[in-house]
């Protein structure tokens, strides 16, 4: 038997058959994503409905009152809502520039043995608990802001006229800025090995052509780097924000689990996370109603903040695009 007489496959049912795949592929992949939307629809509507009593007893005054009082069934967000946006953007305002100098550290300045031991170390930091960052804030930090930092933010900071009164306040060691700095340094992994992902992928040629014409590290960091990559840092940045927002048992060890607003970051206060975390189990009735509404807030806030970074990275495609 030749080549010229072989059975030829049936093209036919050969093209059913991938048809058929194709189509189930298709359907898979459209379930998992309605098992997602489902899911955190769900999630956001079970935490709505739980609250509905406090949501239609209080209204608007829930969330603009600074008022939490559950022995008089008085219930005002502010507080916790004020804490958990002050923490995020003071972890953000560490990380950030500390996850941009380890990635640049690791991609353009770092000999080349050291690199791998050291962006291992700090991937592993993502592995970590939160909780063991808790009680390594609680039973380290702590005592450190209370003998040195806060004392000297107090006498240097807290005297002037239009920040002054962020820093003033008893050195008691727990407060926002210390519960900033923990979730600080549970952001930065997460950041930081995104920036240097993408760091590396900035073509060699760009940034040799820059060192040749006398660049410096800094002058190729800002001027080459940053814009190359500017919308990927911009996701890394924005999903650190995200775990952030929701970080929970780390923030409850050294927040100072305050549910008071004030202007001073030196003082106790609460955020929405640790607030549910250390009182759901002992919620009554109505209490559990006001938690469930919180955490129906921080699901929004949370959205919100992806939202936007999705836009952002939307019109900065946009805008390089053109």
């Amino acid at each position: 038997m030749n080549a010229a007489t072989l059975p030829l496959p049936d093209s036919n049912s050969r093209d059913a058959r991938d048809a058929r795949a194709d189509r189930l592929f298709r359907w898979v992949l459209v379930g998992t994503v309605v098992f997602v939307l489902v899911a955190l629809a769900s999630a956001a509507l079970s935490m709505l409905w739980g609250g509905r009593h406090v949501l239609l007893d209080q209204g608007w005054h829930f969330i603009t009152s600074t008022d939490w009082n559950p022995v008089e069934n008085k219930y005002g967000a502010l507080a916790p809502i004020y804490g958990t946006l002050v923490t995020a953007v003071i972890a953000m305002l560490i990380a950030v520039p500390v996850s941009f100098g380890i990635a640049f550290f690791l991609t353009e300045v770092a000999p080349r043995w050291l690199r791998g031991p050291i962006g291992t170390a700090i991937e592993l930091l993502a592995g970590i608990p939160s909780i063991i960052y808790g009680m390594w804030g609680l039973f380290v930090l702590v005592p450190v802001m209370t003998e040195y930092v806060t004392p000297w933010l107090n006498d240097t900071l807290g005297t002037l006229p239009v920040i002054g009164a962020l820093f003033q306040g008893p050195p008691l060691g727990i407060g926002i800025l210390t519960a900033g700095f923990v979730l600080a340094i549970m952001v930065i992994p997460f950041i930081s090995s995104v920036m240097r992902e993408v760091f590396l992928t900035v073509p060699t040629r760009l940034k040799e052509s820059a060192y040749a014409l006398g660049a410096t590290k800094w002058e190729v960091s800002w001027d080459i780097v940053l814009p190359y990559t500017r919308s990927a840092v911009i996701g890394g940045i924005f999903l650190g924000l995200g775990r952030a927002l929701g970080e929970t048992m780390a923030v409850a060890f050294v927040v100072g689990n305050s549910v008071s607003l004030s202007a001073s970051l030196l003082m106790p206060g609460t955020t929405i996370a640790a607030l549910i975390a250390n009182d759901f189990g002992e919620a009554t009735e109505t209490y559990r109603s006001a938690l469930l509404l919180l955490g129906f807030i921080l699901f929004i806030v949370t959205f919100a903040v992806l939202a936007v970074a999705r836009f952002m990275l939307m019109q900065l495609a946009r805008r390089e695009g053109n």
